[in-house]
C-alpha cells in the first residue's frame, strides 16, 4: 500500500508557502460569456470571467457550435481509435488542410493539445537530426522546455530575447542548431525580436522553432499570427499552434513542409499511440479558424479593449506590466497576497481571476493576469477597475 505521508507533506507546503492552487468550479452558460457561473463553497452566484484564454469568446460563437451539432449528429460522439487506426476523419483531414492553409505552410499535423505537440515534435526532431542542439529562450513555456529535455538532445538556454547571447551560441555550437521560441510570452504579454531572430537563424543555418500559441487568431489580417504580421512567416521552419485559445475550441498542432510534417507524423509516439480528438471537435475548430480568419474586426476590437483597460489601470496607479498585446498582468510580487486578492475579487465583488503563481511565474513576480476580450463590455472594465482598486487599498497594497 503506498505511503501517503510524503504526498501529505507536499500538500502542506504547498498551502502554507500560497502556491496551492486551487480549481474554481465555474459553468460557462452559452451565449453569455464572459459571464458564468460560479459553483463555491458557500454560495453559487453569476461572475464575470476575466482570466479565459478563450481570447475572442470563439466558444460561444454560433457557427462554430452549429457545427459542432451538425457533426455530432454525422458522425456520432468519438473518432474511434488512433490517426493510424480508424481514427482519420474526413474533419481531421479538413482541418489540417485549413490550418496548412491559414499559415501558408504546406502541411499541418494535430495534436491532441498544443503541450502534446510541443513535446513530440522537439522529441521527434532529435530522432531525425541526431546532432541537432537546441537554443531555447529563458521564458520559454513548460511544454518546450518538457520537449527538449525529454528528447535528450544537447541544450543551451539564452536570456530572453538576448539577440548578442543568441548570436554567440550559433557561432559556438557544434551541429545543427535549432532556435526554440515564443511569439507573444504568455505571462508577460512581451513579444520575440522575431525578425532579428529569424535573420540569425538564417545567417547561421539554424531551424526555427516558434510557438504562437498566444499569438494564432489574434494577430495578422487573417489571424495567422505574430510572425505573419511582422512579416516572418516563411522564416519559419515549424510553427505550433493551438485551437483551444483563439480559436475557442481543443487541439494543437503544428505546420511546416510537407516533408517535414510527414516524418514527424511518422515518428512521434504522443501523436501515434493515442486516439484521436473527436469530429466533433475537429468540427468547431475548422468552422472557428474560417469565421476568425474572415473577421479581422474581432482582432481589431479585443486589442482596443486590451489596451483600453491598460490606460484605465495606469490611470488609477495599479502596477500592470507594459507591453504590447492583448495580456494583462496586474502585478502583486507575494503569493499568498496574490491568493488572497483573487478570492476578494471573487467573493466579493463577482469578477473571476486566477492568481498566477511559481512555477507558472518566477518567485516575486507573482500577479493576477487578465484577458479581456472583444465581449468584455466597457462597464465590465470600469467595474473591475474600481474593485481591483478597493481590493488594492483593503489589502494596504500602495498604488
Amino acid at each position: 500500500m503506498i505511503d501517503k505521508k510524503p504526498f501529505e507533506n507536499l500538500i502542506e507546503e504547498l498551502e502554507d508557502s500560497g502556491k496551492y492552487r486551487v480549481f474554481n468550479d465555474i459553468l460557462r452558460e452559452r451565449g453569455e460569456f464572459p459571464n458564468a457561473i460560479w459553483y463555491g463553497k458557500y454560495a453559487i452566484k453569476s461572475i464575470v470571467n476575466w482570466c479565459s484564454n478563450d481570447y475572442l469568446g470563439m466558444g460561444q460563437n454560433k457557427v462554430v457550435i452549429d457545427a459542432m451539432h451538425t457533426a455530432l449528429d454525422q458522425t456520432g460522439a468519438g473518432s474511434g481509435g488512433t490517426r493510424n487506426i480508424a481514427g482519420t476523419s474526413h474533419y481531421h483531414v479538413a482541418l489540417e488542410h485549413e490550418l496548412a492553409k491559414l499559415h501558408s505552410k504546406e502541411s499541418a499535423l494535430m495534436f491532441t493539445s498544443a503541450y502534446v505537440a510541443n513535446e513530440w515534435t522537439l522529441v521527434s526532431l532529435k530522432r531525425i537530426i541526431p546532432d541537432i542542439v537546441y537554443l531555447s529562450d529563458s521564458k520559454n513555456h513548460a511544454s518546450l522546455i518538457q520537449g527538449i529535455r525529454h528528447s535528450g538532445a544537447e541544450k543551451h538556454i539564452f536570456p530572453h530575447n538576448d539577440l548578442e547571447a543568441l548570436e554567440q551560441l550559433l557561432r559556438d555550437v557544434k551541429g545543427t542548431p535549432c532556435i526554440v521560441f515564443e511569439s507573444v510570452y504568455s505571462m508577460d504579454g512581451y513579444v520575440s525580436k522575431l525578425p532579428e531572430i529569424c535573420a540569425l537563424a538564417e545567417k547561421y543555418n539554424a531551424v526555427t522553432y516558434l510557438d504562437e500559441v498566444h499569438a494564432v487568431g489574434l494577430y495578422g489580417e487573417t489571424g495567422a499570427g505574430y510572425a505573419d504580421q511582422v512579416g516572418c512567416l516563411n522564416k519559419i521552419d515549424i510553427l505550433n499552434g493551438t485551437l483551444g485559445k483563439a480559436f475557442g475550441v481543443q487541439g494543437g498542432y503544428i505546420t511546416g513542409n510537407s516533408t517535414v510534417i510527414d516524418a514527424i507524423r511518422s515518428v512521434a509516439s504522443g501523436f501515434i499511440f493515442t486516439t484521436s480528438t473527436s469530429p466533433i471537435i475537429c468540427a468547431g475548430a475548422l468552422a472557428s479558424v474560417k469565421w476568425v480568419k474572415d473577421h479581422n474586426d474581432l482582432r481589431i476590437k479585443h486589442q482596443e479593449q486590451a489596451s483600453k483597460l491598460k490606460d484605465m489601470l495606469k490611470e488609477v496607479n495599479i502596477p500592470v506590466l507594459e507591453n504590447e498585446t492583448h495580456i494583462v498582468p496586474v502585478m502583486v510580487g507575494d503569493a499568498k497576497l496574490c491568493k488572497k486578492m483573487s478570492d476578494m475579487l471573487l467573493d466579493d465583488y463577482n469578477i473571476y481571476c486566477q492568481p498566477i503563481n511559481f512555477p507558472t511565474v518566477a518567485v516575486g513576480t507573482e500577479r493576477l493576469r487578465f484577458a479581456p476580450t472583444p465581449l468584455h463590455t466597457d462597464a465590465m472594465l470600469h467595474d473591475l477597475v474600481d474593485s481591483l482598486r478597493k481590493v488594492f487599498k483593503r489589502c494596504s497594497v500602495q498604488t
